[in-house]
């Protein structure tokens, strides 16, 4: 069935070359595919033919810290969401099972904020530099029809920031909490007029300022943030948005844990770590440009241009003596990036034989030239100091990829949504540090791949909607990935090859009242999936194993009753297994993939009138997680409980917002990730214990 749902995705793109459509795409954004019947938000979860959800983003800043993403989107099925508590290797984030193997970082899914791409061409992504204050809302796209957004794109996050409207309004922000942390921030948002008039201008800008001690010993960190959103009426069917971001961070990286070192004492870290004194440092400014005209009645035309550069300095806590053998990088990582791209996209509106059809047509093009240098993590006797070069490298990464989207509404409960994508990715490395025992390790790598996704979406009723909906993804080796060999060896890791992926999805879709209830059943096949090598000397090294299963389970209901009540409530079921040539000499056929909860569970209940006293309750349970492929090695299963309360004043036009709330209320012990095959049994990152904070915003409204 799977590979005849792929033959017929891909005959559905013959009669895309006609005038026909496309899933018709966000009109406020360069990313996500949405139907025709958009929400407040740009997107219909409930008209959309694939696993999709929404999230606001004042779900995201009620009652939070808006410092990480994982405080409020654990209600979103099928994402694994989770603090380190390691700013130094940012959110461990997985969609469906892809990105689990990630030490830091992002990998396998895509993440765009504001339509600039923050995972770069080679699938290396990191929320860093998401303002949390400014999110308008999130929308997460699992399964087929994340395909359609090339490489490593096992799922979609789309993150956009709100749009400045009058009346002009200043805020300021605080949050204390334990360990040490707080967070200052400020934000002014406003616009001249309604948008429509030619001339009108809105705009968002905000700033804020992140310090922590940490939970953990040696895991202080401190992060500048700074975003601005500028968007201007050119004429009456033009409009032209300027976007700015820019984060500063420095953080110590705490590392992770044996079992027996976090049953001791869950704060403390491996003494390499303080020896060498592990820490990252990381700059990144990006602009971006984005240019949207209503050509005609049935025709629009939308260019997005970005450009950006991120410095990072990591001092790792490798020993020594292997810092000092034939071929290492040492252990200290020096990286330059600059990347920009353009996307432009065309979608036009028609009818073909009365059957009303959308196209969208675009080409995307992105493009990342990387300075690699490595170090020696010490100086004479002196350690966790930049010494001797010992890497010089140049690294370029591209990707080109044409792409062609279609939804076509064959009768008024019948719809078709098809699209591909031709993506190809090449990577090139130039060596410049070469030696008479450190040889030329230059070398190149083009991947490519066509990427077809096809659905079929019934309506029973106005309310309820069936789909069913086939496709293929693949995702090639990260920069990272490429740059090192298992156990030390020198050289390229050039034999890691892409991992291509075949999904089939079966979903339904039902309102209630004032809530939707979501469910989606899939299947996935991935083959040379990218997987840990093990982590040698602080340093890890993957490979590919041979074929992998994910099947899985996703229900979701958000449920607003009465005029204040709201309970949120998922689960998801996910079986993700290797399924030959996982574990090299070993056999691990049949293994669970480390890294991936077999259970997720979130309820929450929230009673929010628009004034006065709210309060909520939330319980997140996750079960246990493999952490080597052989699963010798698991984090335990653990169930958490959060609570809040405040109460919101509205004042003439002043509104105040302050806020108390316990995390971990029953101060469970248990990890929050784990570090997938870390040779030195370090698989475990805690979690803090029971642990508080309080905020206040206050705002206000030039009316």
């Amino acid at each position: 069935m799977k590979i005849a749902l792929l033959r017929q995705a891909s005959l559905l793109m013959l009669p895309a070359m006609l005038p026909v459509s496309a899933l018709a795409a966000n009109a406020a954004s360069n990313t996500m595919v949405v139907s025709a019947a958009p929400s407040a938000s740009g997107l219909s979860e409930l008209d959309t033919p694939a696993a999709v959800s929404v999230v606001s983003g004042d779900d995201m800043r009620h009652a939070a810290p808006r410092v990480n993403l994982s405080e409020n989107l654990s209600s979103v099925p099928g994402l694994q969401i989770q603090n380190r508590q390691n700013y130094a290797q940012d959110l461990q984030i997985s969609v469906r099972g892809f990105g689990s193997r990630s030490t830091f970082g992002l990998r396998g899914i895509r993440m765009y904020v504001d339509g600039i791409p923050a995972t770069m061409p080679d699938g290396q992504g990191q929320t860093s530099n998401i303002d949390i204050g400014s999110i308008d809302h999130i929308d997460v796209l699992r399964g087929p029809f994340s395909a359609l957004y090339g490489n490593s794109s096992g799922g979609v996050i789309n993150v956009e920031t709100e749009t400045g409207q009058q009346p002009t309004t200043l805020e300021a922000s605080s949050w204390y909490g334990s360990y040490g942390s707080w967070r200052n921030s400020v934000k002014a948002s406003g616009a001249t007029g309604d948008g429509t008039q030619a001339g009108e201008v809105n705009y968002t800008v905000s700033a804020s300022r992140f310090t922590t001690h940490g939970f953990r010993d040696h895991s202080s960190a401190q992060k500048n943030l700074g975003n601005a959103k500028l968007g201007v009426r050119i004429d009456d069917a033009s409009t032209l948005t300027l976007l700015f971001n820019s984060v500063h961070v420095e953080a110590q990286d705490p590392g992770g844990l044996t079992a027996e070192q976090w049953k001791n004492n869950p704060r403390q870290v491996a003494s390499n770590v303080s020896l060498y004194d592990a820490r990252k440092t990381v700059d990144q400014t990006q602009a971006g440009l984005h240019y949207q005209r209503q050509m005609s009645e049935n025709d629009d035309l939308s260019v997005m241009m970005y450009a950006g550069e991120r410095e990072t300095t990591q001092y790792q806590s490798i020993p020594k003596s292997a810092q000092q053998g034939v071929g290492n990088a040492g252990g200290v990582i020096a990286l330059s990036r600059h990347y920009q791209g353009i996307d432009t996209r065309w979608t036009h509106r028609d009818a073909l034989f009365t059957i009303p059809v959308t196209f969208t047509g675009g080409l995307d093009y992105e493009t990342m030239t990387e300075k690699r240098k490595g170090y020696q993590n010490y100086s004479g006797e002196e350690l966790g100091v930049q010494g001797e070069m010992r890497r010089n490298e140049r690294n370029l990464m591209w990707n080109l990829d044409p792409y062609l989207q279609t939804a076509w509404q064959l009768t008024d409960k019948l719809s078709l949504d098809a699209g591909v994508r031709f993506s190809t990715v090449n990577f090139d490395s130039n060596d410049y540090y070469v030696t008479s025992t450190d040889l030329d390790d230059s070398g190149n790598r083009r991947y490519h791949r066509w990427l077809p996704a096809a659905a079929l979406n019934y309506a029973i009723d106005n309310s309820w909607n069936t789909y069913v909906s086939a496709g293929r993804g693949f995702e090639t080796p990260t920069l990272n990935e490429l740059s090192y060999r298992a156990k030390g060896q020198a050289g390229l890791n050039l034999g890691l090859q892409p991992a291509t992926s075949e999904t089939v999805e079966l979903g339904s879709k039902k309102r209630i009242g004032n809530g939707l209830l979501t469910a989606a059943l899939f299947q996935t096949d991935t083959k040379n999936e990218i997987v840990s090598n093990g982590s040698f000397e602080g340093r890890t090294t993957y490979k590919n194993a041979g074929e992998t299963r994910r099947r899985g389970l996703e229900l979701g209901l958000d449920q607003q009753f009465g005029e204040s009540w709201r309970f949120k409530a998922a689960w998801t079921l996910l079986d993700a297994r290797y399924r030959s040539n996982a574990c090299g000499t070993e056999s691990c056929d049949g293994n669970r993939i480390p890294g991936i909860a077999r259970n997720m569970a979130y309820a929450g209940l929230a009673y929010a009138p628009d004034q006065g006293w709210y309060a909520g309750t939330n319980v997140r349970y996750l079960s246990d997680i493999a952490a080597d492929d052989e699963n010798d090695v698991k984090a335990p299963s653990y169930t958490v409980v959060g609570v809040n309360s405040g109460y919101k004043w509205l004042v003439q036009n002043w509104t105040l917002d302050l806020f108390g709330r316990v995390d971990n209320l029953f101060d469970r012990n248990y990890i929050g990730s784990v570090i997938v095959n870390e040779s030195n049994g370090r698989y475990y990152e805690p979690a803090p214990g029971r642990n508080y904070s309080v905020g206040l915003t206050v705002s206000y409204a030039f009316q």
